[in-house]
């Protein structure tokens, strides 16, 4: 069976569904994942700017018909949704940054990465707080201090950068990416199509 690739970004509402509805399917299929943390933001300003314009226009039809429809989206699928807050749109730099730091170790990466997205779109705290990061990342039993000073260094600075141009490279345009081979996919509706392509793989 080929690998999925996965690449997410904490900040995103539609990857925050994505991540939890990938989970049966990745059970059900067995497959291999490689989770891939990105910088969203990143990709944005590399191919797909459009994104800011209609920030900009906070009341059109395309933008009050999309928080509709995640706020529906999130009802199928069981999961408590506190967004948009305040903090939207927030800076994820720092903590994918921290996801970067824990590529390596899948089930810290896990851990923290759901902890994380609970704490943004379910609690709605402030992931862009270096306190609130080590918060979430003690709270799913890793050392929080010491996670967001690894953020910082460069080693970890230079591989959320090499995901973030890899993803770019590869046709991203927005979060979550995911590819099955050359196959590429994108948001939380194409899961069935994942799904589908898991399973003939």
């Amino acid at each position: 069976m080929k690998t999925l690739e996965v690449f997410y970004d904490l900040s995103s509402p539609w990857t925050y569904l994505a991540f939890n509805n990938l989970q049966p399917i990745i059970a059900e299929t067995c497959a291999p994942v490689r989770w891939r943390p990105f910088l969203v933001g990143g990709v944005f300003n590399a191919v797909n700017p459009d994104v800011y314009a209609a920030r900009a226009e906070p009341m059109s039809p395309k933008i009050v018909h999309n928080y509709r429809w995640l706020h529906e989206w999130a009802r199928l699928a069981n999961l408590p949704l506190v967004f948009p807050t305040e903090h939207h749109p927030v800076k994820s730099v720092l903590a994918m940054r921290c996801c970067c730091a824990l590529e390596d170790n899948r089930d810290a990466l896990l851990r923290f990465s759901q902890a994380a997205f609970d704490a943004y779109f379910a609690q709605g705290r402030n992931i862009d707080e270096p306190a609130i990061l080590s918060d979430v990342a003690n709270a799913c039993g890793l050392v929080g201090e010491t996670l967001v000073e690894q953020a910082s260094s460069q080693p970890v600075k230079d591989r959320l950068r090499a995901n973030t141009e890899e993803a770019i490279t590869r046709g991203a345009y927005g979060s979550p990416t995911l590819f099955i081979g050359d196959r590429l996919y994108f948001g939380n509706d194409q899961l069935p199509l994942v799904r589908q392509a898991l399973q003939a793989s």
